[in-house]
């Protein structure tokens, strides 16, 4: 049988490839083992006698496959875990991603006027402080805060207006006693003005 090294060598030269990649087709032998130089190699690609093969397929079906029943939840149980719950997903970040989510929720509430910036540093420090485990906990907080300051604020205002109808009455009380003491001083000096003077003998 006829060598074709040189041939194989050539085509992968031009067709810009590996030897592995070449084919020459058997049936026509003798005509490749006449080219021994690239412009005759040219032409037998374009007579067709030889070819590059086509790239071997590497299907992600399977891949697909898989990736899309963890996505479900398959394979992941104890016989796949090979890290400890803490280096699979650490402790730091789940702390993060919740620090984060009520942080955000508590600027768009300040954001919005729905809370002033008092009550926003006190919730602050106490999602820092590990008292809200979810958005929906610091929520219902939040609305027992403000209801709750609605009804101090409620009942301050009550306070304060009683003080001052009392502290209104007192003030007339005092005024009509006053009067009282007034009229009755004049009263007194009228009388002492109509009884005649004693007379000495």
């Amino acid at each position: 049988m006829v060598s074709l090294r040189l041939q194989k060598r050539l085509t992968a030269s031009v067709l810009k490839c590996g030897k592995r990649k070449v084919w020459l087709d058997p049936n026509e032998v003798n005509e490749i083992s006449m080219a021994n130089s690239r412009q005759n190699i040219r032409k037998l690609v374009s007579d067709g006698y030889v070819i590059r093969k086509p790239a071997v397929v590497h299907s992600r079906a399977r891949v697909r496959k898989n990736a899309e029943a963890k996505r479900k939840g398959r394979h992941s149980g104890p016989g796949k875990r090979r890290g400890s719950q803490d280096a699979r997903l650490p402790q730091k970040v789940t702390w993060m991603r919740r620090m984060r989510v009520l942080r955000h929720m508590l600027k768009k509430y300040r954001d919005a006027k729905k809370i002033d910036r008092h009550l926003y540093r006190e919730l602050y420090m106490r999602c820092k402080g590990n008292v809200f485990k979810n958005k929906r906990v610091l929520m219902e907080y939040i609305h027992k805060a403000k209801s709750e300051a609605a009804r101090e604020k409620a009942m301050a205002d009550q306070f304060e207006a009683r003080r001052k109808k009392n502290a209104a009455a007192r003030q007339r009380k005092a005024e009509r006693a006053e009067e009282r003491r007034g009229g009755g001083a004049a009263a007194t000096d009228a009388d002492a003005t109509q009884q005649p003077a004693p007379t000495t003998e």
